[in-house]
């Protein structure tokens, strides 16, 4: 069985594999042979391409382990993360062992197997966005992020499931491919909407995973799923390619099972693109190496706000806040001086702010004319009139039917009633501004609070017990940056997750405090019931 146990054998069989082989330079000759079905099981980034590049492991044996745990998996187990594997993964991991053999440069992402949620667009698998109506047509071409990992040589080895078009931080169905469940117990709810990313990549179907972000759709289904996951500032990433929800408050970002993994990927995927106006915003505003960041006494000095107004509320679930609490006493002990409570001026009035932009049907049209002359729809409306979108969800017909009486061909700044971009919008700003001034008023390096105070609910009343959503509440609005980190678990195996946000383009301090945070605690364990797969 996965678990403790099984962590710590592989820790030993990689520590033992790679000591035997010596240093990188001994050449495979001297390599003692790897089992790949065992190394991939919550393997590192680093830890599988020490393994390749010290002979012991080749990259096809890497991406083939990946994919026959897919197959073993995933649909056995009733989880359903994944919607298609890719039918080139293994080419390309033949590839790359071909380029290493040269010497050839092959890339800081070389070899990782990686999971991309269903609103990304891939040139050579289907990209619905949950949405059956989108089934049929190939895109032209790769989001940016896409683009971004494979030119950084990992590997998409799949499509992951998730909410159709994105409606939902509930829960993780679509008409394209069905259900979603959480991997540490599939009687309830992985979160929305990324939660096949999010209960694949803790399966170890890849090392690391992409997902999109409205609300909470990173930092939910990552909490949910003992991830890290990260939310950055609006600006510093691309979403093109990315199938929308609203783009003044959409972002992209890993989902990983550790920190390190997650600082490795925004490595790659953050960056300008002309393609995606906002991240003009952010030109030169990325660090060099976000792994510099990973500091373990990076605790040490930092003064942490507790925001006390988003888990001290009459829903939360007293486990789950005892975790919180229990979380504040270790970011203490790691070094932290806190501040409790931490008090943002206005924050009611915010959050009862009429600040969401509904422009899904405008920002769709504009994305389906990427999609070329062939796709099959032109304006997402089409789908009411057909038909063609989940019954499973009530909730799916009641927004699409919200969002008909929205324009699609006028900018909503041109609407009767304005709707501004996020960079022009003075509410959106001034609690940006509110949250900020707060913090430097009680010099706060970042702002702490669980990032769902409840936890994953039954699957079978996902929209009934809906609560505890923190993700909606903060981030978003503000366009701030916030990751989460697994912080425990309540009632013995249910995730919860540690939310922290900070200023504009403090991802590496952000990234600084989590590491410090998961190498003090190491919440971190992988779902019962997917052992290391066994050679036939």
């Amino acid at each position: 069985m996965a678990g403790i146990g099984l962590k710590l054998a592989l820790a030993g069989l990689i520590a033992g594999g790679l000591s035997a082989c010596g240093r990188d330079d001994a050449g495979p000759e001297t390599a003692q042979p790897v089992d790949a079905n065992a190394l991939v099981v919550e393997a590192t980034i680093a830890q599988l391409q020490s393994a390749i590049k010290q002979g012991g492991v080749s990259c096809r044996q890497v991406v083939k382990a990946s994919l026959d745990r897919i197959d073993a998996y995933d649909q056995s187990s009733g989880v359903r993360a994944i919607t298609v594997v890719n039918p080139k993964a293994l080419t390309r991991a033949d590839e790359i062992d071909a380029a290493l053999a040269r010497g050839d440069d092959v890339g800081p992402l070389f070899c990782a197997p990686v999971l991309v949620k269903d609103n990304f667009d891939t040139h050579d698998m289907a990209t619905t966005g949950g949405s059956i109506s989108l089934l049929g047509q190939l895109p032209p071409d790769d989001a940016f992020m896409v683009r971004k990992l494979r030119e950084a040589g990992a590997i998409v080895v799949a499509k992951t499931n998730m909410a159709e078009w994105a409606f939902t931080p509930r829960q993780t169905i679509s008409s394209s491919y069905g259900r979603t469940a959480n991997a540490y117990d599939v009687g309830r709810v992985p979160a929305g909407s990324s939660g096949g990313t999010a209960s694949g990549v803790a399966m170890s179907f890849g090392v690391a995973g992409l997902g999109s972000d409205t609300g909470n759709s990173i930092r939910g289904p990552s909490s949910h799923l003992a991830l890290f996951g990260i939310r950055s500032t609006i600006g510093l990433t691309s979403r093109d390619g990315v199938v929308p929800l609203a783009f003044d408050r959409d972002i992209a970002g890993p989902m990983t099972r550790t920190v390190e993994d997650g600082a490795r990927m925004l490595n790659v995927v953050a960056g300008e693109d002309p393609n995606d106006p906002y991240t003009a915003d952010g030109a030169g505003k990325k660090p060099a190496d976000y792994t510099a960041f990973l500091d373990k006494d990076g605790l040490k000095g930092a003064r942490i706000g507790v925001l006390r107004a988003l888990s001290d509320v009459e829903d939360a679930d007293p486990a789950v806040i005892a975790i919180f609490d229990q979380a504040i006493e270790d970011l203490k002990a790691a070094g932290a001086e806190i501040v409790d409570p931490f008090e943002i001026k206005e924050l009611a009035g915010h959050l009862a702010g009429d600040y969401f932009c509904p422009r899904f049907r405008y920002d769709m049209a504009q994305y389906l004319k990427t999609r070329g002359a062939d796709a099959p729809i032109k304006d997402v409306i089409e789908v009411l009139e057909s038909g063609q979108y989940g019954k499973d969800d009530p909730r799916v017909k009641g927004a699409l039917e919200f969002f008909r009486d929205f324009p699609a061909d006028i900018h909503p700044s041109q609407w009767e009633k304005p709707c501004p971009d996020y960079f022009d919008h003075e509410g959106r700003q001034a609690y940006k501004n509110d949250v900020i001034a707060a913090m430097d008023a009680a010099g706060i390096d970042a702002i702490i609070y669980p990032s769902w105070n409840n936890p994953p609910t039954l699957i079978d009343r996902a929209n009934q017990d809906y609560a505890g959503d923190n993700s909606q509440l903060a981030a978003p609005a503000t366009g701030l940056p916030a990751v989460t980190v697994p912080m425990g678990y309540s009632y013995g195996n249910l995730p919860a997750g540690l939310q922290i946000l900070g200023r504009p383009y403090s991802e590496g301090v952000l990234i600084k405090f989590a590491y410090a945070y998961e190498q003090a605690t190491k919440h971190r364990r992988p779902p019962n019931g997917f052992a290391a797969l066994t050679e036939e």
